[in-house]
Protein backbone atom coordinates (compact mmCIF):
# COMPACT_ATOMS: atom_id res chain seq x y z
CA UNK A 1 0.00 0.00 0.00
CA UNK A 2 1.25 3.57 -0.85
CA UNK A 3 -0.09 6.93 -0.57
CA UNK A 4 0.27 8.61 -3.88
CA UNK A 5 2.14 11.72 -3.97
CA UNK A 6 3.76 14.13 -6.50
CA UNK A 7 7.04 12.30 -6.93
CA UNK A 8 5.98 9.59 -9.53
CA UNK A 9 4.17 9.23 -12.30
CA UNK A 10 1.44 6.48 -11.96
CA UNK A 11 -0.64 5.19 -14.82
CA UNK A 12 -4.74 5.60 -14.34
CA UNK A 13 -7.24 3.04 -15.64
CA UNK A 14 -10.97 3.57 -16.71
CA UNK A 15 -13.18 1.36 -15.30
CA UNK A 16 -14.18 -0.55 -18.16
CA UNK A 17 -10.39 -1.72 -18.05
CA UNK A 18 -10.45 -2.06 -14.00
CA UNK A 19 -13.07 -3.90 -14.89
CA UNK A 20 -11.00 -6.24 -17.34
CA UNK A 21 -8.22 -6.07 -14.90
CA UNK A 22 -10.37 -7.83 -11.98
CA UNK A 23 -11.83 -10.43 -13.88
CA UNK A 24 -8.68 -11.68 -15.31
CA UNK A 25 -6.84 -11.80 -12.04
CA UNK A 26 -9.94 -13.40 -10.28
CA UNK A 27 -9.59 -15.67 -12.57
CA UNK A 28 -6.78 -17.36 -11.61
CA UNK A 29 -7.28 -16.80 -7.54
CA UNK A 30 -9.44 -18.49 -5.32
CA UNK A 31 -12.72 -17.12 -5.05
CA UNK A 32 -13.28 -14.59 -2.57
CA UNK A 33 -9.75 -13.65 -2.83
CA UNK A 34 -9.95 -10.16 -4.03
CA UNK A 35 -12.66 -8.62 -1.54
CA UNK A 36 -10.55 -10.18 1.39
CA UNK A 37 -7.51 -8.49 0.04
CA UNK A 38 -9.25 -5.13 0.04
CA UNK A 39 -11.20 -5.27 3.13
CA UNK A 40 -7.79 -6.09 4.80
CA UNK A 41 -6.55 -3.40 3.07
CA UNK A 42 -8.74 -0.77 4.10
CA UNK A 43 -9.00 -2.00 7.84
CA UNK A 44 -5.01 -1.46 8.05
CA UNK A 45 -5.42 2.12 6.65
CA UNK A 46 -8.15 2.96 8.83
CA UNK A 47 -6.05 1.64 11.44
CA UNK A 48 -2.89 3.81 10.32
CA UNK A 49 -5.20 6.78 10.36
CA UNK A 50 -6.94 6.97 13.42
CA UNK A 51 -4.92 4.26 15.13
CA UNK A 52 -6.85 5.96 18.48
CA UNK A 53 -10.08 5.67 17.75
CA UNK A 54 -12.98 4.23 19.96
CA UNK A 55 -15.43 3.62 17.67
CA UNK A 56 -15.85 3.42 13.68
CA UNK A 57 -18.55 3.48 11.56
CA UNK A 58 -18.68 1.76 8.37
CA UNK A 59 -21.63 2.69 5.98
CA UNK A 60 -21.75 -0.06 3.18
CA UNK A 61 -24.04 -0.04 -0.05
CA UNK A 62 -25.60 -3.23 -2.19
CA UNK A 63 -22.84 -4.13 -4.20
CA UNK A 64 -19.14 -5.16 -3.89
CA UNK A 65 -18.16 -2.19 -2.77
CA UNK A 66 -20.39 -2.65 0.95
CA UNK A 67 -18.97 -6.16 0.45
CA UNK A 68 -15.42 -4.61 1.12
CA UNK A 69 -16.65 -2.74 4.09
CA UNK A 70 -18.45 -5.53 5.33
CA UNK A 71 -14.71 -7.32 5.06
CA UNK A 72 -12.77 -4.16 6.70
CA UNK A 73 -15.75 -4.26 9.31
CA UNK A 74 -14.97 -7.55 10.50
CA UNK A 75 -10.70 -7.41 10.83
CA UNK A 76 -11.73 -4.06 12.74
CA UNK A 77 -14.06 -5.65 15.39
CA UNK A 78 -11.73 -8.64 15.66
CA UNK A 79 -9.12 -6.49 16.51
CA UNK A 80 -11.09 -5.28 18.89
CA UNK A 81 -12.47 -1.84 17.56
CA UNK A 82 -15.61 -0.61 18.58
CA UNK A 83 -17.39 -0.79 14.81
CA UNK A 84 -21.02 0.03 14.08
CA UNK A 85 -22.25 -1.41 10.15
CA UNK A 86 -25.16 0.05 9.05
CA UNK A 87 -26.49 -1.19 5.33
CA UNK A 88 -28.86 0.59 2.76
CA UNK A 89 -29.97 -3.02 2.30
CA UNK A 90 -31.00 -4.27 -1.61
CA UNK A 91 -32.92 -2.40 -3.91
CA UNK A 92 -36.88 -4.12 -5.18
CA UNK A 93 -35.59 -4.59 -8.19
CA UNK A 94 -32.18 -6.64 -7.17
CA UNK A 95 -32.11 -10.41 -6.23
CA UNK A 96 -29.32 -9.94 -3.62
CA UNK A 97 -26.01 -9.60 -3.39
CA UNK A 98 -23.00 -10.04 -5.17
CA UNK A 99 -21.55 -13.90 -4.18
CA UNK A 100 -18.31 -12.03 -2.77
CA UNK A 101 -20.47 -9.01 -1.29
CA UNK A 102 -22.79 -12.16 0.19
CA UNK A 103 -19.95 -13.77 1.73
CA UNK A 104 -18.11 -11.31 3.11
CA UNK A 105 -22.14 -10.30 4.96
CA UNK A 106 -21.95 -13.45 5.87
CA UNK A 107 -19.20 -13.67 7.88
CA UNK A 108 -19.55 -9.96 9.53
CA UNK A 109 -22.52 -11.50 11.03
CA UNK A 110 -21.08 -14.64 12.25
CA UNK A 111 -17.92 -13.14 14.09
CA UNK A 112 -20.75 -10.79 15.90
CA UNK A 113 -20.25 -6.96 13.52
CA UNK A 114 -22.91 -5.10 15.49
CA UNK A 115 -25.20 -3.84 12.84
CA UNK A 116 -27.36 -1.04 12.64
CA UNK A 117 -29.87 1.12 10.39
CA UNK A 118 -29.10 4.40 11.61
CA UNK A 119 -25.23 6.10 12.33
CA UNK A 120 -23.73 5.64 15.34
CA UNK A 121 -24.46 9.33 17.85
CA UNK A 122 -20.67 9.87 17.96
CA UNK A 123 -17.68 7.95 16.02
CA UNK A 124 -13.84 8.49 15.87
CA UNK A 125 -13.58 7.34 12.22
CA UNK A 126 -16.02 6.61 8.81
CA UNK A 127 -15.80 4.32 5.93
CA UNK A 128 -17.46 5.16 2.74
CA UNK A 129 -18.56 1.92 1.27
CA UNK A 130 -22.07 3.08 -0.42
CA UNK A 131 -20.84 2.96 -3.72
CA UNK A 132 -17.77 2.20 -5.87
CA UNK A 133 -16.93 2.86 -9.71
CA UNK A 134 -19.19 2.91 -11.78
CA UNK A 135 -21.84 3.30 -10.05
CA UNK A 136 -23.65 7.03 -9.54
CA UNK A 137 -26.47 8.36 -7.38
CA UNK A 138 -29.42 8.03 -8.78
CA UNK A 139 -32.32 10.54 -7.34
CA UNK A 140 -34.84 7.94 -8.69
CA UNK A 141 -33.24 4.74 -7.39
CA UNK A 142 -34.90 3.17 -3.94
CA UNK A 143 -32.16 3.62 -1.44
CA UNK A 144 -30.59 6.93 -2.59
CA UNK A 145 -32.02 9.18 -0.41
CA UNK A 146 -30.84 6.87 2.59
CA UNK A 147 -27.56 7.22 1.11
CA UNK A 148 -26.95 10.62 0.86
CA UNK A 149 -28.98 11.36 4.35
CA UNK A 150 -25.50 9.30 5.53
CA UNK A 151 -22.94 10.81 3.22
CA UNK A 152 -24.76 14.74 4.82
CA UNK A 153 -23.63 12.91 8.32
CA UNK A 154 -20.07 11.75 7.40
CA UNK A 155 -19.67 15.89 5.69
CA UNK A 156 -21.02 17.17 8.49
CA UNK A 157 -18.86 15.34 10.98
CA UNK A 158 -15.16 16.37 12.17
CA UNK A 159 -13.92 12.84 11.94
CA UNK A 160 -12.16 11.27 9.28
CA UNK A 161 -13.82 10.16 6.21
CA UNK A 162 -12.50 6.84 4.14
CA UNK A 163 -13.65 6.36 1.24
CA UNK A 164 -13.77 2.71 -0.47
CA UNK A 165 -12.14 2.70 -3.98
CA UNK A 166 -13.81 5.93 -4.99
CA UNK A 167 -16.19 8.70 -2.87
CA UNK A 168 -20.04 7.68 -3.09
CA UNK A 169 -21.08 9.83 -6.25
CA UNK A 170 -17.61 10.56 -8.10
CA UNK A 171 -17.41 9.70 -11.84
CA UNK A 172 -14.34 7.07 -11.49
CA UNK A 173 -13.57 8.38 -15.30
CA UNK A 174 -13.96 11.72 -15.33
CA UNK A 175 -14.16 13.35 -11.90
CA UNK A 176 -17.48 14.82 -12.29
CA UNK A 177 -19.70 14.48 -8.50
CA UNK A 178 -23.55 14.03 -9.21
CA UNK A 179 -25.15 17.21 -8.21
CA UNK A 180 -26.31 15.24 -5.02
CA UNK A 181 -23.39 15.64 -3.41
CA UNK A 182 -21.66 18.94 -5.39
CA UNK A 183 -23.59 21.19 -2.13
CA UNK A 184 -22.19 20.09 0.40
CA UNK A 185 -18.94 18.88 -1.42
CA UNK A 186 -18.31 22.58 -2.20
CA UNK A 187 -19.12 23.90 1.34
CA UNK A 188 -16.27 22.10 2.53
CA UNK A 189 -14.05 22.49 0.04
CA UNK A 190 -13.77 26.21 0.88
CA UNK A 191 -12.60 25.28 3.91
CA UNK A 192 -9.85 22.87 2.83
CA UNK A 193 -8.69 24.31 -0.44
CA UNK A 194 -6.00 25.97 0.53
CA UNK A 195 -4.58 22.73 2.39
CA UNK A 196 -2.19 20.27 2.01
CA UNK A 197 -4.60 17.49 0.58
CA UNK A 198 -3.14 15.37 4.04
CA UNK A 199 -4.77 18.02 6.47
CA UNK A 200 -8.14 17.95 5.07
CA UNK A 201 -9.19 14.65 6.88
CA UNK A 202 -10.59 13.31 3.63
CA UNK A 203 -8.83 10.19 2.33
CA UNK A 204 -9.53 7.83 -0.44
CA UNK A 205 -8.21 3.99 -1.10
CA UNK A 206 -7.85 3.39 -4.61
CA UNK A 207 -7.62 -0.76 -5.05
CA UNK A 208 -6.36 -2.41 -8.03
CA UNK A 209 -6.02 0.08 -10.11
CA UNK A 210 -5.95 4.08 -9.75
CA UNK A 211 -8.73 5.78 -11.28
CA UNK A 212 -8.35 9.51 -13.32
CA UNK A 213 -11.30 11.08 -11.89
CA UNK A 214 -9.90 10.98 -8.63
CA UNK A 215 -7.30 13.75 -9.95
CA UNK A 216 -9.52 15.98 -11.55
CA UNK A 217 -12.48 17.62 -11.88
CA UNK A 218 -14.53 17.69 -8.56
CA UNK A 219 -11.75 14.32 -7.73
CA UNK A 220 -9.35 16.01 -5.53
CA UNK A 221 -11.59 17.89 -3.34
CA UNK A 222 -13.99 14.40 -3.28
CA UNK A 223 -11.04 12.33 -2.70
CA UNK A 224 -8.66 14.25 -0.52
CA UNK A 225 -5.61 12.45 0.07
CA UNK A 226 -5.68 9.50 -2.16
CA UNK A 227 -3.32 6.02 -1.34
CA UNK A 228 -3.33 2.70 -3.21
CA UNK A 229 -3.16 -0.84 -2.90
CA UNK A 230 -2.96 -2.93 -5.92
CA UNK A 231 -4.04 -6.35 -3.84
CA UNK A 232 -1.05 -7.65 -5.40
CA UNK A 233 -2.42 -7.73 -9.01
CA UNK A 234 0.36 -5.95 -11.31
CA UNK A 235 -2.01 -5.57 -14.62
CA UNK A 236 1.25 -5.90 -17.30
CA UNK A 237 0.99 -9.75 -16.02
CA UNK A 238 -2.47 -10.39 -16.00
CA UNK A 239 -3.58 -11.48 -19.32
CA UNK A 240 -5.46 -8.69 -19.73
CA UNK A 241 -4.78 -5.96 -22.77
CA UNK A 242 -6.36 -2.97 -20.39
CA UNK A 243 -4.19 0.50 -21.28
CA UNK A 244 -3.97 3.39 -18.94
CA UNK A 245 -6.45 5.74 -19.73
CA UNK A 246 -3.98 8.23 -18.60
CA UNK A 247 -0.97 8.98 -16.29
CA UNK A 248 -0.62 11.36 -13.30
CA UNK A 249 2.08 13.50 -13.36
CA UNK A 250 4.71 13.18 -11.41
CA UNK A 251 8.42 14.66 -10.94
CA UNK A 252 10.07 12.33 -12.58
CA UNK A 253 8.43 13.52 -16.40
CA UNK A 254 9.23 17.47 -15.07
CA UNK A 255 12.56 18.03 -17.01
CA UNK A 256 12.84 22.14 -16.04
CA UNK A 257 15.82 23.72 -17.83
CA UNK A 258 18.91 23.41 -15.43
CA UNK A 259 21.67 26.00 -15.74
CA UNK A 260 23.77 24.84 -13.47
CA UNK A 261 24.54 21.94 -15.72
CA UNK A 262 25.02 23.95 -18.80
CA UNK A 263 28.26 24.70 -20.44
CA UNK A 264 30.61 27.31 -18.88
CA UNK A 265 30.95 29.04 -22.46
CA UNK A 266 27.32 29.39 -22.48
CA UNK A 267 25.66 32.94 -23.52
CA UNK A 268 22.45 34.27 -23.21
CA UNK A 269 21.56 33.01 -27.01
CA UNK A 270 22.44 29.30 -25.68
CA UNK A 271 19.27 29.52 -23.30
CA UNK A 272 16.46 30.72 -26.05
CA UNK A 273 14.53 33.66 -26.87
CA UNK A 274 10.74 34.25 -25.62
CA UNK A 275 8.96 36.90 -27.31
CA UNK A 276 5.78 37.82 -25.13
CA UNK A 277 2.74 39.69 -27.42
CA UNK A 278 0.05 40.87 -25.84
CA UNK A 279 -1.04 43.60 -22.75
CA UNK A 280 -3.35 45.92 -24.88
CA UNK A 281 -2.99 49.42 -23.63
CA UNK A 282 -4.47 52.19 -25.57
CA UNK A 283 -5.15 55.67 -24.84
CA UNK A 284 -8.78 56.02 -25.38
CA UNK A 285 -9.29 52.25 -24.16
CA UNK A 286 -11.76 51.54 -21.12
CA UNK A 287 -9.23 49.17 -19.42
CA UNK A 288 -5.67 48.04 -19.70
CA UNK A 289 -3.94 44.66 -19.48
CA UNK A 290 -0.09 45.19 -19.54
CA UNK A 291 -0.21 43.36 -16.33
CA UNK A 292 -0.35 40.50 -17.81
CA UNK A 293 2.00 40.56 -20.61
CA UNK A 294 4.29 41.65 -18.36
CA UNK A 295 3.74 38.78 -15.46
CA UNK A 296 4.32 36.43 -18.66
CA UNK A 297 7.15 38.03 -19.29
CA UNK A 298 8.61 38.18 -15.91
CA UNK A 299 7.96 34.19 -15.61
CA UNK A 300 9.65 33.58 -18.55
CA UNK A 301 13.15 34.74 -17.86
CA UNK A 302 12.83 33.56 -14.17
CA UNK A 303 11.69 30.66 -15.97
CA UNK A 304 15.40 30.41 -17.51
CA UNK A 305 14.86 31.87 -20.73
CA UNK A 306 18.09 33.83 -22.13
CA UNK A 307 16.24 36.66 -23.34
CA UNK A 308 12.99 37.87 -23.15
CA UNK A 309 11.12 40.28 -25.51
CA UNK A 310 7.68 42.05 -24.45
CA UNK A 311 5.52 43.48 -27.71
CA UNK A 312 2.52 45.33 -26.24
CA UNK A 313 -0.18 45.87 -28.17
CA UNK A 314 -1.70 49.47 -28.46
CA UNK A 315 0.44 52.59 -27.95
CA UNK A 316 -0.20 53.64 -24.41
CA UNK A 317 1.93 50.65 -22.46
CA UNK A 318 5.68 51.37 -20.65
CA UNK A 319 8.62 51.20 -22.51
CA UNK A 320 10.53 49.53 -19.60
CA UNK A 321 9.67 47.30 -16.61
CA UNK A 322 10.97 48.65 -13.54
CA UNK A 323 11.23 45.91 -11.22
CA UNK A 324 12.21 44.11 -14.43
CA UNK A 325 14.67 45.79 -16.10
CA UNK A 326 15.78 42.66 -18.31
CA UNK A 327 12.94 42.66 -20.43
CA UNK A 328 13.04 44.01 -23.71
CA UNK A 329 10.62 46.12 -25.46
CA UNK A 330 10.10 45.55 -28.66
CA UNK A 331 7.40 46.38 -31.63
CA UNK A 332 5.82 43.44 -33.07
CA UNK A 333 7.64 44.00 -36.49
CA UNK A 334 11.03 44.07 -34.59
CA UNK A 335 10.31 40.73 -33.47
CA UNK A 336 12.07 38.08 -35.04
CA UNK A 337 9.00 35.43 -34.73
CA UNK A 338 10.62 32.73 -36.70
CA UNK A 339 13.56 32.31 -34.02
CA UNK A 340 11.54 32.96 -31.09
CA UNK A 341 9.33 31.24 -29.01
CA UNK A 342 6.02 33.67 -28.94
CA UNK A 343 3.56 33.86 -26.08
CA UNK A 344 0.65 35.51 -27.26
CA UNK A 345 -3.00 36.74 -26.14
CA UNK A 346 -1.81 37.52 -22.59
CA UNK A 347 -3.96 40.66 -22.03
CA UNK A 348 -4.31 41.01 -25.84
CA UNK A 349 -7.73 41.93 -26.05
CA UNK A 350 -9.31 43.09 -28.60
CA UNK A 351 -5.91 44.18 -29.94
CA UNK A 352 -4.79 40.70 -30.48
CA UNK A 353 -6.95 40.44 -33.51
CA UNK A 354 -4.78 42.24 -35.33
CA UNK A 355 -1.97 40.61 -34.96
CA UNK A 356 -2.60 36.88 -34.32
CA UNK A 357 -3.01 35.53 -37.73
CA UNK A 358 0.52 37.01 -38.35
CA UNK A 359 1.49 34.38 -35.11
CA UNK A 360 -0.08 31.89 -36.86
CA UNK A 361 1.56 31.81 -39.68
CA UNK A 362 4.68 33.13 -39.06
CA UNK A 363 6.10 31.81 -35.42
CA UNK A 364 7.33 28.19 -35.44
CA UNK A 365 7.14 27.63 -31.80
CA UNK A 366 3.95 29.45 -30.20
CA UNK A 367 2.41 29.34 -26.96
CA UNK A 368 -1.31 31.10 -27.19
CA UNK A 369 -3.49 31.67 -24.03
CA UNK A 370 -6.61 34.13 -22.98
CA UNK A 371 -7.70 36.53 -25.96
CA UNK A 372 -5.73 34.50 -28.40
CA UNK A 373 -7.79 31.75 -27.91
CA UNK A 374 -10.93 33.77 -27.82
CA UNK A 375 -10.09 35.45 -31.20
CA UNK A 376 -9.39 31.67 -32.88
CA UNK A 377 -12.68 30.45 -31.70
CA UNK A 378 -14.55 33.42 -33.29
CA UNK A 379 -12.76 33.21 -36.67
CA UNK A 380 -13.08 29.91 -38.86
CA UNK A 381 -10.15 31.18 -40.65
CA UNK A 382 -7.35 31.38 -37.81
CA UNK A 383 -8.88 27.85 -36.73
CA UNK A 384 -7.71 26.83 -40.41
CA UNK A 385 -4.37 28.46 -39.64
CA UNK A 386 -3.85 26.77 -36.47
CA UNK A 387 -4.93 23.38 -37.66
CA UNK A 388 -1.86 23.89 -40.71
CA UNK A 389 0.90 24.50 -38.03
CA UNK A 390 1.24 20.95 -37.19
CA UNK A 391 1.67 20.17 -41.02
CA UNK A 392 4.88 22.62 -41.29
CA UNK A 393 6.05 21.49 -38.45
CA UNK A 394 5.36 24.64 -36.34
CA UNK A 395 5.04 23.68 -32.10
CA UNK A 396 1.76 25.02 -31.02
CA UNK A 397 0.55 24.61 -27.52
CA UNK A 398 -2.87 26.20 -26.69
CA UNK A 399 -3.71 26.94 -22.69
CA UNK A 400 -7.29 27.08 -22.09
CA UNK A 401 -9.45 27.22 -18.85
CA UNK A 402 -12.55 25.27 -19.23
CA UNK A 403 -14.33 28.31 -20.71
CA UNK A 404 -12.13 29.08 -23.45
CA UNK A 405 -12.01 25.10 -23.95
CA UNK A 406 -15.57 25.48 -24.72
CA UNK A 407 -15.64 28.79 -27.05
CA UNK A 408 -12.88 26.87 -29.19
CA UNK A 409 -15.16 23.72 -29.19
CA UNK A 410 -18.46 25.22 -29.44
CA UNK A 411 -19.98 23.15 -26.48
CA UNK A 412 -20.39 25.00 -22.21
CA UNK A 413 -18.00 24.82 -19.41
CA UNK A 414 -20.40 22.43 -17.79
CA UNK A 415 -19.86 19.91 -20.34
CA UNK A 416 -16.01 20.71 -20.94
CA UNK A 417 -15.86 20.21 -17.18
CA UNK A 418 -18.23 16.96 -16.92
CA UNK A 419 -15.28 15.02 -19.04
CA UNK A 420 -12.39 17.51 -18.55
CA UNK A 421 -10.59 14.12 -20.67
CA UNK A 422 -12.15 13.81 -23.35
CA UNK A 423 -12.96 17.25 -24.49
CA UNK A 424 -9.07 18.21 -23.89
CA UNK A 425 -8.24 14.97 -26.27
CA UNK A 426 -10.64 16.01 -28.51
CA UNK A 427 -9.04 19.77 -29.17
CA UNK A 428 -5.65 19.05 -28.96
CA UNK A 429 -7.09 15.97 -32.14
CA UNK A 430 -9.01 18.56 -34.01
CA UNK A 431 -5.61 21.59 -33.95
CA UNK A 432 -3.21 19.22 -34.20
CA UNK A 433 -1.54 20.58 -31.22
CA UNK A 434 -0.81 20.32 -27.48
CA UNK A 435 -3.75 21.58 -25.09
CA UNK A 436 -3.00 22.23 -21.24
CA UNK A 437 -6.51 22.42 -20.25
CA UNK A 438 -6.11 24.46 -16.62
CA UNK A 439 -8.15 23.90 -13.70
CA UNK A 440 -8.13 21.24 -10.78
CA UNK A 441 -6.35 18.52 -12.24
CA UNK A 442 -4.66 20.20 -15.27
CA UNK A 443 -4.73 18.09 -18.15
CA UNK A 444 -2.43 18.11 -20.71
CA UNK A 445 -3.25 16.23 -24.54
CA UNK A 446 -1.50 16.21 -27.79
CA UNK A 447 -2.15 13.95 -30.59
CA UNK A 448 0.06 10.39 -30.65
CA UNK A 449 0.26 10.95 -26.83
CA UNK A 450 -0.70 9.43 -23.60
CA UNK A 451 -2.75 12.11 -21.43
CA UNK A 452 -1.19 12.98 -18.61
CA UNK A 453 -3.42 14.68 -15.07
CA UNK A 454 -1.11 16.93 -12.78
CA UNK A 455 -0.67 15.61 -9.33
CA UNK A 456 -0.03 19.23 -8.31
CA UNK A 457 -1.08 22.72 -7.37
CA UNK A 458 -3.77 24.01 -5.37
CA UNK A 459 -6.37 27.05 -4.93
CA UNK A 460 -3.94 29.51 -4.36
CA UNK A 461 -3.48 29.37 -7.80
CA UNK A 462 -6.87 30.81 -8.24
CA UNK A 463 -5.77 34.42 -8.61
CA UNK A 464 -5.60 36.89 -11.79
CA UNK A 465 -2.30 36.43 -13.40
CA UNK A 466 -1.51 32.80 -12.85
CA UNK A 467 -2.20 31.45 -16.43
CA UNK A 468 0.22 33.97 -17.23
CA UNK A 469 2.71 33.48 -15.08
CA UNK A 470 2.29 29.49 -16.19
CA UNK A 471 2.18 30.60 -20.49
CA UNK A 472 5.43 32.31 -19.80
CA UNK A 473 7.09 29.30 -18.86
CA UNK A 474 5.80 27.11 -20.99
CA UNK A 475 7.38 29.52 -23.69
CA UNK A 476 10.96 29.73 -21.39
CA UNK A 477 10.75 25.78 -21.14
CA UNK A 478 9.84 25.56 -25.39
CA UNK A 479 13.14 28.01 -25.72
CA UNK A 480 15.40 25.42 -23.74
CA UNK A 481 15.02 22.98 -26.50
CA UNK A 482 11.82 20.43 -24.77
CA UNK A 483 9.16 19.72 -27.12
CA UNK A 484 6.03 21.25 -26.50
CA UNK A 485 4.32 18.11 -24.96
CA UNK A 486 7.64 17.61 -22.91
CA UNK A 487 7.14 21.40 -21.98
CA UNK A 488 3.72 21.42 -21.37
CA UNK A 489 3.92 18.39 -18.81
CA UNK A 490 6.99 20.42 -17.04
CA UNK A 491 5.76 23.69 -16.69
CA UNK A 492 2.09 22.94 -15.36
CA UNK A 493 3.82 20.22 -12.54
CA UNK A 494 6.32 22.63 -11.70
CA UNK A 495 3.73 25.58 -11.88
CA UNK A 496 1.49 23.57 -9.42
CA UNK A 497 4.63 22.55 -6.87
CA UNK A 498 5.49 26.24 -6.09
CA UNK A 499 2.20 26.50 -5.09
CA UNK A 500 2.32 23.54 -2.89
CA UNK A 501 5.88 24.80 -1.22
CA UNK A 502 3.99 27.97 -1.10
CA UNK A 503 1.23 26.49 1.10
CA UNK A 504 3.70 24.90 3.36
CA UNK A 505 6.18 27.55 4.04
CA UNK A 506 3.79 30.42 4.69
CA UNK A 507 0.81 28.91 5.37
CA UNK A 508 -2.46 31.27 5.41
CA UNK A 509 -0.30 33.81 3.12
CA UNK A 510 -1.75 34.93 -0.22
CA UNK A 511 -0.02 33.82 -3.50
CA UNK A 512 -0.10 36.48 -5.68
CA UNK A 513 1.05 35.78 -9.68
CA UNK A 514 3.96 38.48 -9.60
CA UNK A 515 5.25 36.39 -6.14
CA UNK A 516 4.55 33.15 -8.15
CA UNK A 517 6.81 34.30 -11.10
CA UNK A 518 9.75 35.32 -8.51
CA UNK A 519 9.34 32.18 -6.98
CA UNK A 520 10.29 29.87 -10.01
CA UNK A 521 14.06 29.89 -9.34
CA UNK A 522 13.16 27.15 -6.78
CA UNK A 523 14.29 23.57 -7.02
CA UNK A 524 11.22 22.92 -8.45
CA UNK A 525 11.23 19.42 -5.97
CA UNK A 526 7.55 17.98 -4.98
CA UNK A 527 7.15 18.26 -1.49
CA UNK A 528 6.99 14.77 -0.37
CA UNK A 529 9.81 12.69 -0.70
CA UNK A 530 8.51 9.61 0.93
CA UNK A 531 6.21 7.87 -2.00
CA UNK A 532 7.63 4.86 -1.33
CA UNK A 533 7.89 5.13 2.65
CA UNK A 534 4.29 4.12 3.37
CA UNK A 535 2.34 0.97 4.97
CA UNK A 536 3.79 -2.43 4.14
Amino acid sequence: MQRISSTFSQPLYSIAATRQIELQAAASLPPHTLMQRAGLSIARLALALAPHAQRIWVACGPGNNGGDGFEAALHLHQWGKAVVVTWTGLPPDKAGLPPDAHASRERALAAGVPMATEPPQDFDLCIDALLGMGARLDPNRVGTGLMQQWLEVMQASQAPRLAVDVPTGLDADTGFATALTTTTSATKSIAISSLPARDTGIFTLSLLTLKAGLFTANGRDSAGQVWFDDLGINPENTASTAEPRAWLLGADHANQPRRTKALHASHKGSFGDVAVVGGESTATSATHMTGAALLAARAALHAGAGRVFVALLGNAGPTVDPQQPELMFRTLDALDLKQQVVVCGCGGGEAVKTVIAKVLSTATRAVLDADALNAIAMDPQLQTLLKTRQQRAYSTVLTPHPLEAARLAGTTSAEVQADRLAAARQLAERFQCVVVLKGSGTVIAAPGQQIHINATGNALLATAGSGDVLAGMLGAYMASGLSAFEAACSAVFVHGNRADTWAVERPGQTLTASALAGALTGSGQPLDQHHQADLQ
